[in-house]
């Protein structure tokens, strides 16, 4: 059985929410970040080095990263129920938005939030560039919702569970307003019977 070290207010709700759409068995271990330093504490570190959550652990598999995990769940679950078949286009598509959610788009949500935290004194030369990234991934993603209901096609997969979490990320920080495909899209992902079962653990 998988266990899963689960860190809140982290990217590793992906990891549980999987696990609960597929309606597969696991063991779950909880951390919580420091109040007030916010960082994750020393019992996450000694699973895994980083000291970052998701970590999963099963037999002699221990895996970081939340879409390599994703990656082998999926390969666990025999109905393959939320991945693409093999060389469709949807499956391609699936593996964009994957990749997407922790490549291209992650990279300047995280660091805009991490702007948000520090005084800043008028625009620095990063704000320009990130602003620009998040613009043009942004609405790359609002025109991709208004033409598919799920990232990968017409069925519900992975893939939305990937880019679910970072666009909640993007929305705490305001970064959604006026995109309402993508807040309608984010409602919808929110409002499944599975999603709120992993959000309860924070």
């Amino acid at each position: 059985m998988i266990t899963v070290h689960h860190l809140n207010q982290s990217r590793s709700k992906r990891v549980l929410w999987l696990l609960e759409e597929l309606n597969m068995p696991y063991e779950l271990v909880l951390h919580q970040r420091d109040a007030k330093t916010h960082l994750a504490p020393a019992s996450l570190k000694a699973i895994h080095p980083l000291s970052k959550a998701p970590v999963i652990v099963e037999g002699n598999i221990t895996l970081c990263e939340s879409g390599a995990i994703t990656e082998y769940i999926l390969d666990q679950d025999k109905q393959n129920v939320l991945r693409p078949l093999l060389n469709s286009a949807e499956y391609y598509s699936f593996l964009q938005w994957c990749h997407f959610a922790e490549g291209s788009l992650a990279l300047p949500v995280i660091t805009k939030m991490f702007m948000k935290m520090e005084e800043r004194q008028g625009g620095l030369p990063m704000d320009g560039y990130i602003g620009k990234e998040i613009e043009l991934d942004l609405a790359y993603i609002e025109s991709a919702l208004g033409h598919s209901e799920f990232f990968a096609g017409s069925a519900f997969s992975a893939a939305d569970i990937m880019m679910t979490i970072t666009l909640e990320m993007a929305g705490n920080i305001g970064l959604l307003a006026g995109r309402e495909n993508t807040q309608a899209y984010l409602a919808k992902m929110q409002a499944r019977d599975a999603y709120i079962k992993a959000a309860m653990h924070g």
